[in-house]
């Protein structure tokens, strides 16, 4: 049985204190971007490779940043969920290049989740975010963070 260091429970620490913390400081700091599309990629990668911890760290920086920022639960969830049915899995053509089907993904995680968040919008009456640059800054965040990992 292989022996974990204490380098890697300090990590994983880290990771649950920033999961927790930052959809706090999201709604406090406006400026922040959101990373919808990398946590949606988190739960993806999760489900694919059986890695419960990373999927359910995922589940709970959604059910967050959903709470934080008072939008409709789950919501991230089922666009990540139906992204991976309808695109990531239909990808295989670029196996060769797996920082382009990570950046699709998230791309296309984020584009659906505001298609969503807009219907639900247009269907309740309400104005759940606010369409402008910051939505392009959020996105382009969510990029460079997949190109980093």
């Amino acid at each position: 049985m292989k022996k974990k260091k204490y380098s890697e429970y300090i990590i994983f620490i880290l990771w649950v204190a920033t999961i927790i913390i930052y959809p706090a400081l999201i709604s406090i700091y406006v400026s922040l971007p959101l990373f919808i599309g990398f946590s949606g990629l988190m739960l993806i990668t999760g489900l694919e490779k059986k890695k419960t911890p990373v999927w359910f760290l995922a589940l709970i920086y959604m059910f967050l940043l959903e709470i934080n920022l008072s939008l409709p639960i789950g919501l991230i969830a089922i666009s990540s969920l139906i992204c991976y049915i309808y695109i990531s899995s239909k990808l295989s053509i670029l196996k060769h290049c797996p920082k382009c089907i990570q950046i699709i993904s998230v791309v296309s995680i984020n584009l659906i989740y505001l298609f969503m968040l807009s219907f639900i919008d247009l269907l309740t009456s309400q104005s759940s975010i606010d369409y402008n640059i910051s939505i392009f800054y959020t996105i382009i965040v969510d990029i460079i963070a997949v190109v980093l990992l």
